[in-house]
C-alpha cells in the first residue's frame, strides 16, 4: 500500500539531484517533439523523461548537439530503458540516425531489441505490424541472435551488440547507446570510439545509461565520466542522476522518492520496502537510492598482494639491508591536478638486487620541492629527477636544472610503460616497498586511465579529494632505476652546494 502524507501519495522527484549540462550552448531541443512522436505509439514520457530527453536532443546553433556525451544514472525498475527507446525512435525515423546500441550481456541487447522490434513488426511488408506506417519504412530487420538490426528507408537504423573488444568493427554510427554502463571497459570503449570517426550525418553523441557499480563491475569508465563531467573536465559533457546525498536515512520514504522518480507510479514503497529488508546497507543504498558513495571500484593493485610486497620490519628474518636501496637511487617528482599536494620518491635496487621503492616526502603546495631535493642530493647523490614533462610538476624543470639537478624529462609513453611495468612488478611480487600509510592510500585509490591509442594507461584519481602522487612519483622512480645518468646542465658544486 502507498504510503502518504496528509493523505498525498509521496511521488518520485522529477528533477534529478545532480545534473550537469552545458546549457549555455543549447539554442532548442527536438525534446518534446520526441516525447509527442513517441507518444503516438503509445510510448509515453514521465515528466523525468521528458527532462532527459530535452537535454539529450538540445542543439547548439551550428545544429551540432549541445552535448555530444550524455551520462544517467538512476536506480532500476524507474524507466530508464523508456528513455532510450524514445531517443532510438524518435532518431531512427524521424532524423535518419545510425544508431549502435550496446550493452554488457547477450541477453539485455537482445530484449532491448524486442522492445523496439514492437513498433516495426516482425519483418518487412508484415500484414500484422501495429503500426503500419512505421512498417512500412523497414528494409531489413535482422532477428538472428547477436545480429539483431533494424533498416529503415529513410536511412535511419539500429544494430544491436553485446560489448566486447572487437564487438563493434565494421560499423559506421552516428549515435552509441552503451546501456548497462556500469560494467564499461576501457577496452569495449575504445573499439566502439572509431565507429562514431566518420558519423554519417557528422553528428555524433555517445549516450550512457546506468547505475552506482556494483562490487563485480568493472564500472571504471562510467566513474570517471561522471567524476569528470561533475568536475567540468569534459567538452559537451551532461551529467543527470537520481540519488540521495551521504547521511540519508536509508528508510525515509522521502529519500527513496529522492531517487526514485518512478514511485508512486510504476515504483511503490512496498517494493522499495521489500528490497530494504532483501539487500545489504550498501547494496540498497546503491542500488536502490543510487547513491554513489556505495559504488564500489577497486584499485587495479590488489591490496593483499601489496601488503605482501611491504618489507615486514617484525618478521625474525628481517636483515637492515632488506629495507636499504644499495645502488644509485632514482628521485621523481609528482604534483596533484590542482596544486595542493606534491610528492617525492625513490626508487633503486637493494643489495640483492631486488627493486624497492620508497617515498620520501608528501607535503602541501609544491614550493617546498626544490630545496627538498637539493638537500636529499647535498645528502646522497641520485641518478636524477624524473618529472613528467606534460604534468603539474613541469614548472619544476627549469629551477631543478638551474640549481644543479639533474633532471629526467619524460612524457605520455614512459608514462605508460612505467605504470604498466609497476603494476606487473607489484603484482607478481617483483618489488618491495616500505610499508607506508600515505603510499598504501594512494595505491588503495588509484584508478586508471587511458594514454592515447596504444593499450597504454595511467594511474589516475578515484575522486577529486584522493591524493595519488605518492604512487604516481613512485611509478615515475622505478622506471628509471637503471637509467643512465644525466649530465646536469648548471655546475653542480656552485648550484646544490653553494660554493663560490
Amino acid at each position: 500500500m502507498q504510503s502518504t502524507v496528509l493523505d498525498r501519495p509521496i511521488l518520485g522527484a522529477q528533477m534529478p539531484r545532480i545534473r550537469v549540462a552545458p546549457t549555455e550552448t543549447y539554442i532548442d531541443t527536438f525534446g518534446p517533439e520526441a516525447v509527442a512522436f513517441a507518444a503516438k505509439y503509445g510510448l509515453v514520457a514521465d515528466r523525468w523523461q521528458a527532462l532527459v530527453l530535452d537535454d539529450w536532443l538540445a542543439f547548439r546553433p551550428d545544429g551540432k548537439w549541445a552535448c555530444s556525451r550524455c551520462g544517467l544514472s538512476v536506480p532500476r525498475q524507474n524507466g530508464k530503458n523508456g528513455v532510450i527507446e524514445i531517443r532510438e525512435l524518435f532518431g531512427m525515423v524521424e532524423l535518419g540516425e545510425h544508431i549502435l546500441h550496446t550493452a554488457h550481456e547477450v541477453k539485455t541487447a537482445r530484449k532491448a531489441f524486442k522492445r523496439l522490434k514492437h513498433f516495426f513488426g516482425e519483418k518487412p511488408n508484415d500484414p500484422s505490424a501495429r503500426f503500419p506506417e512505421l512498417n512500412a519504412l523497414v528494409v531489413e530487420l535482422r532477428s538472428t541472435n547477436g545480429q539483431e538490426a533494424i533498416v529503415l528507408s529513410n536511412g535511419g537504423s539500429i544494430e544491436f551488440v553485446s560489448r566486447s573488444k572487437g564487438s563493434a568493427r565494421g560499423f559506421t554510427i552516428d549515435i552509441i547507446v552503451m546501456d548497462e554502463a556500469q560494467e564499461l571497459s576501457d577496452e569495449a570503449l575504445e573499439a566502439l570510439g572509431p565507429t562514431t570517426r566518420s558519423a554519417p550525418l557528422k553528428n555524433r553523441q555517445f549516450i550512457y545509461t546506468g547505475t552506482p557499480p556494483g562490487p563485480k563491475n568493472n564500472g571504471e569508465v562510467f566513474t570517471r565520466f561522471r567524476s569528470l563531467t561533475m568536475e567540468g573536465k569534459r567538452l559537451r559533457s551532461l551529467w543527470s542522476e537520481w540519488s540521495c546525498p551521504d547521511g540519508v536515512d536509508y528508510d525515509d520514504p522521502h529519500a527513496q522518492a529522492q531517487s526514485n522518480p518512478a514511485l508512486g507510479g510504476r515504483l511503490d514503497l512496498e517494493t522499495i520496502a521489500e528490497d530494504r529488508d532483501d539487500f545489504t546497507d550498501e547494496g540498497f543504498a546503491r542500488e536502490c537510492l543510487g547513491m554513489w558513495s556505495a559504488a564500489a571500484t577497486h584499485s587495479p593493485i590488489d591490496m593483499v598482494t601489496w601488503a605482501n610486497d611491504a618489507i615486514d620490519f617484525d618478521s625474525p628474518s628481517y636483515v637492515e639491508w632488506q629495507s636499504q636501496i644499495d645502488s644509485m637511487p632514482t628521485i621523481a617528482i609528482d604534483v596533484a591536478p590542482d596544486n595542493e599536494t606534491s610528492s617525492v620518491s625513490a626508487a633503486g635496487r637493494r643489495i640483492d638486487g631486488m627493486p624497492m621503492v620508497e617515498m620520501l616526502e608528501n607535503r602541501a603546495g609544491m614550493g617546498w620541492v626544490v630545496e627538498y631535493v637539493k638537500a636529499v642530493y647535498r645528502k646522497q647523490k641520485f641518478r636524477g629527477v624524473v618529472i613528467d614533462g606534460q604534468s603539474p610538476a613541469a614548472p619544476l624543470i627549469e629551477p631543478l636544472e638551474e640549481a644543479g639537478i639533474p633532471v629526467i624529462v619524460t612524457g605520455a609513453q614512459y608514462m605508460g610503460t612505467s605504470c604498466a611495468n609497476f603494476y606487473r612488478k607489484a603484482m607478481s611480487g617483483e618489488m618491495v616497498h616500505l610499508d607506508q600509510p600515505t603510499l598504501n592510500t594512494a595505491v588503495a585509490d588509484a584508478r586508471k586511465r587511458n594514454i592515447g591509442a596504444e593499450g597504454l594507461w595511467g594511474w589516475n584519481r578515484k575522486n577529486t579529494t584522493v591524493d595519488i602522487t605518492p604512487l604516481v612519483s613512485g611509478t615515475l622512480a622505478l622506471g628509471s632505476i637503471d637509467a643512465p645518468i644525466p649530465k646536469p646542465k648548471k655546475n653542480i658544486s656552485n648550484a646544490v652546494y653553494g660554493f663560490n
